[in-house]
């Protein structure tokens, strides 16, 4: 089945896993729209041959960055609940966010209890901030899953262009992390520096690594542009300024994001680092969500997958 070969991939410090992400609808959606736009991103989705989906825990992030978000923070469905109620015909693995600030003790514990490990796996991300208040710690949060739920597979947030991150990626493998996603990644060589000081380290510590799955995402606008800078993506200055004086952004950055992908898979194999990636849109935007599908198509390509011809070509 399906889950088992993502989980495989994972425990197994394989490369190759290949991700999704999508960000459940807003909170104030109606059921009749939230089935509508879900049967749309299964049917975008339907010959893709991804293993999983990640669904995205949406934080008030305004701690972090005071600057006005470039688009409004709006509550959206809880993912594990939205993965429940909406996505039962989603025949592959989910893997489940949990921004583990937002809720109480109790809460995750419910949560954890009743997860179904088979189809679920998580993401556990800590609080945007060291001033925020929070209801749960990212380690009380692990701490709680070892204790309730040591089954379900867990993943925890890497962000490359951080200079000690490879320390924290073991201590959150220490901490009981199977494997780690990246922030979005439009700089190389920051998350071949991470990666390869991640690698050596483990090496010194005599720990196998878990694989790194790399974010990719598409971006098709100015304002999208301005939204992953504000979320803490590090975009090079070249970059930069080659998407901003493109005729055609999304085309450019489509190409860059294919690149990219390129570089680390070639990167991570001749290291012998277990890689994968995941493939998202920022944007609502039809036009990028289809490009970002796009993507995920060709870096399945680069992965060795089987590619179902695509009826829009």
């Amino acid at each position: 089945m399906a889950d088992h070969t993502l989980r495989a991939k994972l425990t197994d410090s394989g490369s190759g896993v290949l991700l999704f992400g999508i960000t459940p609808p807003r909170l104030s959606t109606s059921p009749e729209r939230i089935r509508e736009i879900t049967a749309a991103t299964l049917a975008r989705l339907g010959d893709l041959d991804v293993d999983g989906l990640a669904l995205y825990d949406i934080d008030d992030e305004s701690d972090r960055n005071p600057e006005e978000r470039p688009f409004p923070y709006l509550p959206t469905l809880d993912p594990a609940a939205y993965h429940a109620d909406y996505l039962s015909e989603w025949d592959r693995p989910a893997v489940i966010y949990r921004c583990v600030g937002k809720y109480p003790g109790d809460e995750l514990r419910s949560w954890l209890r009743t997860a179904d490990t088979e189809r679920v796996l998580s993401v556990f991300v800590g609080a945007s901030s060291k001033g925020k208040d929070v209801h749960t710690r990212l380690s009380e949060a692990q701490e709680l899953r070892r204790e309730v739920r040591p089954d379900l597979l867990l993943g925890g947030v890497a962000i490359t262009e951080r200079p000690d991150e490879h320390l924290r990626l073991i201590a959150k493998q220490q901490a009981g992390c199977a494997y780690f996603i990246s922030q979005v990644v439009y700089s190389a060589d920051a998350a071949k520096s991470m990666v390869s000081d991640y690698f050596y380290a483990c090496r010194d510590q005599q720990l196998e690594p878990k694989p790194v799955l790399f974010t990719l995402s598409v971006c098709g606008s100015a304002k999208t542009l301005a939204f992953l800078k504000w979320l803490g993506v590090h975009v090079p200055r070249w970059l930069e300024n080659s998407l901003r004086h493109a005729d055609d952004t999304l085309a450019e950055s489509y190409e860059q994001c294919l690149a990219t992908a390129c570089d680390l898979a070639a990167f991570c194999r001749k290291l012998g680092m277990p890689f994968g990636f995941l493939v998202e849109s920022v944007s609502i935007r039809k036009v990028e969500i289809e490009a970002s599908v796009a993507l995920a198509r060709e870096v399945g390509e680069l992965l060795g997958r089987t590619v179902t011809a695509d009826p829009a070509r």
